[in-house]
């Protein structure tokens, strides 16, 4: 499905429309609109061109290039690879100023010779800043370098044991989090994709690379907020960043092979075996992984999106080693990611496949509580359910930088999700005190939903000046196909009639194709501003059949019309946008108009009579996004965005699904689709002197015809209580979050004071018994962490949070609901002599508010002890006792408008593990060491098992 809220724009200028008096420029556009912009116009001016680096050759980004000679005055600035380029020079000898923020002024000079008139200047060394050297250097503090949207760690500046992996370096970071389950937050805000040397890793799976790369390989660690394709081409950005952890390679470590291997087995029959094995090659990367175990230690995360060619955000983090999910799992796994570069650079190719097997069982009780204005049902339920998966996904890239000024990107996928599950369900229903009916429902679903798509981008710029076109496309095909089969026995306390049977067999065949494409036209209006034309087209069409037949208890099969339909619908938007864009040193805003027309169409053959509907809508909103820096360390940024969305396919379908008898969901047809509108306000301050770190977030959302649920309440003399959902559209949803990070390091980061704290409100509309309520949810959370790093032979991390969970419902009080919980965690490593090292991890949760018999306060306790060997420490072997109490649990509580819902499931219990590892370095050079790390006790390949639970 088409995501509207990260479409594309287009922008033209008014001259554009012209053709009679721009004729060149018009045959120009329509010539690359047509054939990608492979033709060159002819020039008969002198061309320089060069190549800005740092020390440590990084590419130095948007830096500021002006040319001056007794003919010229030109300036530009640096792409992402550090290339700049004067397409049109008139003077025989010039001189280059390069100016960019953290960095010394350089001059250059140079001429042409008389023979030529194609200047490559090769790279050119621009050297950091000495003044800003110094800010970073007092008292010890770390090199830390804002740039723009990244802000840049240096990871030579922190002290770590041989052996370390990424997560033990993000630890250390001021403004980056990893809780216990291995999901990354940097500056409040999770962690989207994983890249190494700006290219995605293994589809961007975060936990996949931060729980197997070493730290002693790792040079940089930058922290970005990524705008997409277009915005890294252009300069333009637009919506809400999607937040990227980059991974700068030490070129030492570049060129060589790395890896860990680990195999351990334990009580319970718990086993695992895990490797990883690296080749980089300078152009080459090679990386692949392999993982089996049956300690809930999933490998990688099938629903993060791949890398792509992608213009605004998109995707999800997650995968590898650690966390420690619901249920008990078997899982093994193999993934290879791949890059090559060729032609000096200029064509890449780089891509990953990843495969999984998955054995779940998941045992859960939960109690539910459904209000009434009249009544009170109470459902006691218990689930055991087991599932076997296997996954496929392959995500690939090609990048082409024809020449300086065109850009071409195509990114097919393809993923494959095969499923077998089977539930035993068996519950009770107590309406108003009394015990109405019992429930017991078998199902067994198979499913299978493969999924292919490609998408592109091209850019092209005109000049230096910053005239620009860009155009991109996506298209994606996917289905699912669902057999189930359901058996429902319900019995009715207090009535003659014997239990009632039911069993149904459903075929599901849901086929989408969706797409979309964008062209975006930049004007340079002087030095600072550039006007931008934009329209995106994007679509969603779903085709859906659902076959339903009844089997009574001889085994007869018959046809249900009722229950079958083929409903087809197509959801549609367009959106133009005409954005003025200035930007300086310091202060950086857009302002300008969207336009987004949509339309949402579909029909539907129930019982051969065929219904068919459609709606249009047309949205105006601003476009407003302001960015200011008072200094190198402080920014506050505004950015304000509208996007329409589509109603679900379960939401739209006219028919009842009573694939659960007390449950059914009948669709609504004539649903509009909603419209959000969003604002967002950040402030950072990164105070490099002292070390203090302060990110404050705000942002608001305020969504018009919201589809919200209807939910009726009835008995059913052959179903008992029934609870029958629908949906319609209402106004009057809004929604708002603030959080704020603070830390403050003391004696030369010996000690680190980190505050965190958030506070969210929802205004959540909902319809009961066809009346209004009105849930005001409220969620705080204030935390406070201390890094203590006293010694290198000592480090303990203790944190302590709490969190309030509070909803007010105007219909009903008795649907109100609060809960708090404390939770207090303590991770320590202690290193007794260099080769042999004691860790644990406590972590304690208070739970009170929840249900009688769902309240649980569990006090986790995982250890082990480790004793590293061979030259270097390579080998190790490591004594782990996880849970040592056996208060493993999974409570949750879900609220909704009607309804209030804990429930808790089995995870991985108590349970030791014996452990054997190895990893080994080979670098060009001969190097095996990292440069300026100390010898001692590692961390083996993350933690073996599933670690430490969370509630």
């Amino acid at each position: 499905m088409a995501n509207p809220e990260t479409s594309k724009k287009i922008i033209y200028h008014p001259h554009f429309f012209q053709p009679l008096k721009q004729p060149m420029r018009f045959s120009l556009i329509f010539s690359i609109l047509l054939l990608l912009g492979f033709s060159a116009f002819a020039q008969n001016e002198k061309q320089v061109k060069g190549t800005l680096q740092d020390s440590t050759g990084q590419s130095v980004i948007a830096a500021s290039v002006k040319l001056i000679s007794p003919a010229d005055s030109l300036i530009t600035n640096s792409d992402i690879e550090g290339n700049f380029h004067f397409p049109k020079v008139k003077g025989e000898k010039f001189t280059l100023t390069i100016t960019s923020l953290g960095y010394e002024t350089k001059l250059v000079t140079s001429q042409f010779s008389a023979s030529s008139s194609n200047l490559n200047l090769g790279k050119i060394i621009v050297n950091e800043s000495s003044q800003l050297l110094k800010e970073v250097s007092i008292d010890g503090t770390p090199l830390i370098t804002v740039k723009e949207d990244t802000l840049e760690y240096r990871t030579k500046d922190y002290k770590l044991k041989d052996g370390a992996v990424t997560e033990d370096l993000l630890k250390k970071l001021d403004g980056i989090e990893v809780d216990k389950d291995g999901n990354v937050t940097a500056q409040g805000e999770a962690v989207a994709r994983i890249r190494i040397n700006g290219k995605d890793f293994f589809g961007g799976d975060v936990k996949t690379a931060t729980k197997n790369l070493p730290a002693d390989v790792i040079e940089k660690i930058q922290i970005i907020d990524d705008y997409g394709d277009q915005a890294n081409l252009t300069g333009n950005k637009t919506g809400d960043p999607e937040r990227i952890l980059n991974i700068e390679i030490s070129p030492s470590k570049n060129k060589g092979d790395f890896g860990q291997f680990r195999a351990g087995g334990g009580t319970e029959e718990r086993y695992q075996v895990t490797g990883m094995y690296n080749s980089f090659a300078e152009t080459r990367q090679f990386s692949t992984l392999a993982n089996l175990n049956n300690t809930n230690a999933s490998l990688f995360d099938f629903n993060t999106q791949g890398g792509g060619a992608r213009r605004g955000r998109g995707g999800s983090g997650g995968g590898g080693f650690g966390g420690n999910p619901s249920g008990l799992t078997t899982t093994g796994s193999i993934g290879m990611n791949y890059r090559k570069s060729f032609m000096d650079d200029k064509l890449t190719t780089y891509g990953s496949y990843s495969y999984s097997h998955d054995d779940n069982n998941t045992l859960s009780n939960s109690l539910n509580q459904y209000i009434y204005p009249d009544s009170l049902i109470l459902n006691e339920n218990n689930t055991n359910q087991k599932t076997i998966r296997n996954s496929h996904r392959l995500d690939w890239n090609v990048e082409y930088k024809i020449d300086d000024n065109n850009y071409l990107k195509l990114s097919p996928s393809f993923s494959l999700n095969n499923s077998d599950a089977s539930t035993l369900e068996s519950s009770q229903f107590i309406t108003n005190d009394k015990l109405t009916n019992s429930v017991s429902r078998n199902n067994i679903n198979n499913s299978t939903a493969p999924n292919f798509g490609i998408s592109g981008l091209y850019n092209h710029r005109f000049n230096d000046k910053g005239r620009n076109i860009f155009m991109d496309f996506s298209m994606n095909t996917a289905s699912t196909e669902s057999d189930r089969d359901e058996i429902v026995n319900t019995y009715i306390f207090g009535s003659e009639q014997d239990t009632v049977y039911q069993r149904q067999l459903i075929d599901l065949n849901n086929k989408r194709l969706n797409g979309g494409t964008s062209i975006s036209y930049l004007e340079p209006l002087g030095e600072n501003a550039n006007l931008e034309l934009e329209y995106r087209y994007d679509f969603s069409n779903y085709d859906n059949d659902r076959i339903a037949n009844s089997v009574d208890l001889n085994g007869n099969t018959a046809y249900n019309p009722e229950l079958s339909n083929i409903y087809d619908y197509t959801f549609s938007t367009s959106n133009i946008n005409l954005n003025y864009r200035y930007r300086t040193e310091k202060l950086n805003y857009a302002i300008g108009a969207s336009a987004q027309p949509s339309t949402l169409k579909g029909n539907t053959e129930i019982n051969g009579e065929t219904i068919s509907f459609k709606r249009n809508a047309t949205n105006f909103a601003p476009i407003a996004r302001f960015e200011y820096r008072f200094s190198k360390t402080r920014r506050l940024s505004l950015n304000y965005s509208g996007r329409p969305n589509e109603p679900s396919y379960s939401q739209l379908q006219p028919v009842t699904d009573i694939s659960n008898p007390q449950f059914p969901v009948t669709g609504n047809p004539n649903l509009e689709a909603e419209f959000s509108h969003n604002l967002r306000l950040r402030y950072n301050n990164f105070d490099y002197a002292s070390g203090n770190s302060l990110f404050v977030m705000i942002n608001g959302t305020l969504t018009t015809n919201k589809v919200v649920t209807n939910r009726v309440q009835s008995f059913d003399p052959i179903n008992g209580v029934v609870q029958a959902t629908s949906y319609l559209n209402a106004d009057g949803f809004y929604s708002a979050r603030g959080f704020y990070s603070y830390s403050k390091p003391f004696l030369d980061r010996k000690y680190v004071v980190s505050f965190n704290g958030s506070a969210s409100f929802n205004n959540n509309i909902s319809y009961t018994n066809q009346e209004e309520n009105i849930a005001k949810n409220w969620v705080l959370s204030q935390g406070l962490n201390i890094k203590i790093n006293p010694e290198e032979w000592l480090e303990v991390t203790p944190g302590v949070r709490y969190s309030y969970n509070t909803t007010q419902n105007s219909l009903n009080d008795r649907n109100n609901t609060n809960i708090n919980t404390w939770s207090l965690d303590i991770d320590s490593k202690i290193y007794f002599v260099p080769t042999f090292l004691w860790g644990f991890d406590i972590s304690k949760v208070s739970n009170s508010g929840y249900s009688q018999g769902i309240d649980a306060n569990p006090l986790i306790i995982n250890t082990y002890l480790e004793k590293q060997f061979l030259k270097g420490n390579r080998g190790a072997i490591r004594l782990h006792a996880f849970d040592l109490l056996n208060e493993q649990v999974n409570i949750s509580r879900t609220v909704t408008e009607n309804s209030i819902i804990d429930s808790r499931s089995n995870r991985l219990a108590r349970y030791f593990m014996l452990t054997l590892s190895y990893r080994f370095q080979k670098f060009a050079g001969g190097g095996s060491m990292p440069e300026g790390r100390e010898q001692g006790p590692g961390q083996g390949m993350g933690r073996p098992g599933g670690q430490g639970p969370r509630m």
